[in-house]
């Protein structure tokens, strides 16, 4: 049965329409204090809630504009992406999955790394895109890392790997986690040679990037409220039977706790890993 007639002109749009129309998009609400936010002074703000101080999570090349020094970086590897070792499906092939990840984000896989200055000091920087899959762990982000740190040590200039993660990804299975090891083995490599790597942790930073780089720094850092840890509170909870702290997995607890050196809000994060690097400047290289 039709309840409407094919020729019946559209219902002329209502004042209370066109100011949801003017306005949409304009606010945000911060999930922290629950306050609604205009966009603008949230995006003035570095993605920070001006109320609460909630850190907003915020897309890798955003990240890289705020951070480093004006002007010209050069990306590493663009082209990398995955080849879906596994042929994996799920609900849906991981080709899929690629494909729609890469038209949302514009990277081929959920690393960005480039080589710029910060404060005037030449670094190579990795920082880690959320939006594509979780920011998770697979083969291009474990081989990217692993290059960066091998420009970071032929060039003998800092490395600095900020995370944002889901852990590694399960599509890629055994070959995601065969990533925990080989990057930490070039940054066993860096450390060696005296070459600074420092380590930020946004929020969420977990499973195999926790088990790995994110906690191998010379200095680890982390913004403030970040959601940091291996396996999630209720597993924990399961396996040993106990109720967690208040607070557990979060950078103020693990900072508590020795786990990290510094909690730095967003803001100012840029002035302090200058300073860092002047502390941190690398060792002269070993004569042949």
């Amino acid at each position: 049965m039709t309840w409407f007639h094919k020729n019946t002109p559209p219902l002329a749009p209502t004042q209370e329409d066109e100011k949801r129309v003017r306005t949409e998009g304009l606010w945000t609400k911060c999930e922290a204090c629950r306050n609604i936010i205009w966009k603008k002074d949230l995006e003035e703000n570095l993605n920070v809630c001006p109320r609460c101080g909630a850190h907003f999570r915020i897309a890798a090349r955003q990240r890289l504009q705020w951070l480093l020094d004006p002007g010209e970086w050069r990306e590493l590897d663009a082209d990398l992406a995955s080849n879906d070792p596994l042929e994996f499906t799920d609900t849906k092939p991981y080709r899929e999955r690629l494909r729609a990840a890469q038209a949302a984000t514009g990277m081929k896989d959920a690393l960005l790394s480039v080589v710029g200055t910060l404060g005037g000091q030449p670094v190579v920087c990795c920082t880690m895109e959320y939006g594509f899959i979780g920011g998770s762990m697979g083969c291009v982000v474990g081989e990217k890392i692993t290059r960066a740190a091998e420009y970071a040590l032929k060039n003998r200039v800092p490395l600095i790997v900020i995370s944002a993660s889901g852990g590694a990804r399960m599509m890629e299975g055994a070959v995601s986690l065969m990533q925990m090891g080989k990057v930490a083995a070039q940054l066993a490599l860096l450390d060696d040679a005296g070459i600074p790597y420092i380590s930020v942790l946004t929020d969420p930073t977990t499973g195999g990037v926790t088990a790995s780089y994110a906690m191998l720094g010379d200095l680890n850092l982390a913004e403030p409220g970040a959601l940091i840890g291996f396996a999630g509170p209720r597993v924990i909870e399961q396996t040993i039977r106990q109720k967690l702290p208040d607070g557990f997995q979060r950078s103020e607890f693990l900072l508590e706790h020795g786990m990290l050196d510094a909690i730095v809000p967003r803001k100012q994060m840029r002035e302090y890993l200058i300073r860092a690097l002047a502390f941190c400047q690398p060792q002269p290289a070993a004569p042949a």
